[in-house]
């Protein structure tokens, strides 16, 4: 094998971006239609990605959305259970679980989420892209079609485009409004009409209209200029990190086919820029890992049918950490990966735990405001207090409250303690105990809440009397 290891790869190039011309003029990017076996996966993978993105909404669970975010109602339900308020430590920890999860990912394996997973690229690439095809042509006649003077051909492919991805549009963003209110609402929206709810109509719109934007012509910019993931990278990648890399140690010096004096000499890339024709965001992945790179692998599978052709080995564009390049070394486990693994399984073990043993109904107890101790007919000493009940699932819950530490009555004012599914409830009620039990001020008291027989929670709280 040749010894390259010392080559200097052109660094100029971080001096620009590919969308944006000399004049600092938007360069549009005409991407070549990618084929192969490594854009034949992430085609499934997109499939049963749109699968489960159009069927959630659907799904319920006792008449709930299995999926829900609705902010406004500031009520979360994730994969049946679900979250209030009162769980806001439960969803920051979460968030924070899964930010540690994106920094260790992102660590080992590069920005392979957004080229495989992120909604902006499987929309774009495997959605709108398709169609594109489908309507314009490919990459030439794309840009054929752009420097064609208006005309009719020009006119009808246009207004055709503009219409289905608007539409295509207008339905993600009722999926979306889906998430966040549920399918049963947005289908209440539509049975009542644009009349009923326009204000909710209008913001499907405006809605509707930036993702149109974002799918006909911001397109790749979003991953460039607006998402804050493309800047992680930066500080995260290491030469151990695994990513769309082209090997230069086999590549170099480039040289054309016909051009080959010395086949010791030359490396094995021909300099054909089929990488860089089929790319979204319009790079040469030859010139290194880039801020622009997205890692989608169509440069791998343009570059494998180019060694095919030319009877060489594929992988010269591959999966690769710049140690895996530089000196053939086995990728291995760093020590900031280890560590940023036991922080993240730290994480999900809390994690695990407050969700193994969230309560289904929560509860507080707090003594009335302003009010202290009364001596009651019967000589015994009686506190006012509240409890504040927050209901978690679907169904009713009825508790009782029983003294644990001390000896004395809880009388509830009104009813039972009861409160509906999902509902919130607060209610008074009375504690009386014997002058003889009570030595200081304040006594701790414990009270227990129960389900029938099952204690869900311990309230601790104190119990006014005369000093002593």
């Amino acid at each position: 094998m040749k010894e390259n290891k010392d080559i200097e790869l052109d660094q100029s190039f971080r001096d620009s971006v590919a969308t944006i011309d000399e004049k600092g003029h938007r360069r549009y990017i005409h991407p070549k239609k990618p084929k192969g076996r490594l854009y034949n996966a992430r085609t499934y993978a997109s499939i049963v990605y749109l699968i489960i993105f159009f069927s959630l909404p659907f799904i319920k669970i006792d008449g709930e959305p299995f999926f829900m975010l609705n902010v406004l109602d500031r009520k979360f339900i994730f994969f049946g259970q679900i979250f209030g308020p009162q769980d806001f430590f439960i969803f920051a920890l979460g968030m924070i679980t899964f930010m540690i999860f994106v920094i260790l990912f992102t660590v080992i394996f590069g920005r392979v989420f957004c080229g495989w997973a992120c909604p902006q690229t499987i929309f774009m690439e495997m959605v709108f892209r398709k169609i594109e095809y489908w309507i314009d042509g490919d990459a030439a006649q794309q840009r054929k079609l752009r420097e064609m003077p208006w005309n009719g051909e020009k006119i009808r492919k246009r207004l055709t485009k503009i219409v289905v991805f608007y539409a295509l549009s207008f339905l993600i963003a009722n999926f979306f409004m889906a998430y966040l209110i549920g399918m049963d609402q947005v289908k209440l929206y539509i049975h009542e009409g644009i009349t009923a709810h326009f204000g909710t109509f209008a913001t499907l719109l405006v809605f509707s209209g930036i993702f149109f934007f974002v799918y006909y012509w911001f397109r790749e910019q979003v991953c460039i200029v607006v998402c804050p993931y493309g800047r992680l990278q930066g500080v995260l990648l290491d030469k151990n990190s695994i990513v769309v890399a082209y090997d230069y140690v086999r590549g170099e010096p480039r040289t054309k086919p016909k051009k080959i004096a010395d086949t010791e000499k030359a490396g094995d890339c021909i300099d054909c820029a089929a990488c860089v024709r089929v790319c979204p965001t319009g790079i040469d992945i030859r010139n290194g890992t880039q801020l622009e790179c997205v890692n989608c692998t169509a440069c791998i599978d343009a570059c494998d049918a180019i060694m095919d052709s030319v009877h060489k080995p594929r992988g010269l564009i591959r999966f690769a950490s710049d140690k895996n390049i530089k000196e053939g070394a086995k990728t291995k486990i760093t020590s900031r990966e280890i560590a940023y693994s036991a922080v993240l399984a730290l994480l999900l073990s809390v994690l695990a735990f407050l969700l193994a043993t969230r309560d289904d109904v929560d509860v507080t107890v707090l003594r009335a405001s302003g009010a202290v101790y009364q001596t009651l007919q019967d000589g015994r000493l009686g506190n006012v207090y509240n409890i504040k009940m927050a209901n978690k699932v679907r169904k009713e819950k009825i508790v009782t409250l029983k003294l644990e530490n001390i000896e004395g009555e809880i009388q509830v004012v009104g009813d039972t303690l009861k409160v509906e599914g999902e509902g919130y409830k607060t209610q008074p009620f009375i504690i009386k105990i014997k002058p003889e039990f009570i030595k200081q001020r304040k006594t701790p008291i414990e009270i227990g809440v129960y389900e029938g027989d099952k204690k869900i929670k311990t309230a601790k709280t104190t119990f006014m009397g005369p000093a002593r």
